[in-house]
């Protein structure tokens, strides 16, 4: 299979369908690249003691890391031909702290003409951290 024929066409999608669930563990090692990779050297995002201090119960990732998870649940749905139009209700509720593991989750709620709404969240074990709110997707036309 090529990277062409894993491209979702918008004529295949239902409201209501679940996007498959992305989920990965918060561990110091990830909290750290993606902190780096971002260029954001808060020390709340990779010294416990730091974050502590703050008010927050341990070190807890990014804004970039956490909507890099809700662009993953997309892309890896909707694949590389897709273009996100918009992220919508991007609220951190909660720390997303090192030790957790966190779940994005993905529902479509609407399909107007190419446009795809994809109402998504981030959960850990104790509930949603992140949204609800949602992603736009435009996705090609019609499978062949």
């Amino acid at each position: 299979m090529t990277l062409a024929d894993q491209n979702r066409p918008v004529s295949d999608v239902r409201i209501g369908e679940h996007l498959p669930p992305v989920g990965f563990p918060l561990n110091a090692y990830r909290l750290v690249m993606w902190a780096g990779a971002g260029r954001d050297f808060n020390s709340i995002h990779h010294n416990t003691e730091w974050a502590q201090q703050t008010g927050a119960p341990d070190m807890y990732a990014n804004t970039l890391m956490l909507m890099g998870g809700w662009e993953r649940l997309v892309r890896e749905w909707a694949g590389p031909r897709a273009t996100i139009t918009g992220i919508r209700g991007f609220r951190m509720r909660r720390f997303n702290v090192v030790g957790e593991t966190i779940t994005i989750t993905g529902t479509v709620s609407a399909v107007d003409g190419d446009i795809v709404t994809v109402a998504v969240a981030t959960s850990d074990s104790a509930g949603i951290t992140v949204g609800p709110g949602s992603v736009l997707v435009r996705l090609p036309g019609a499978s062949s």
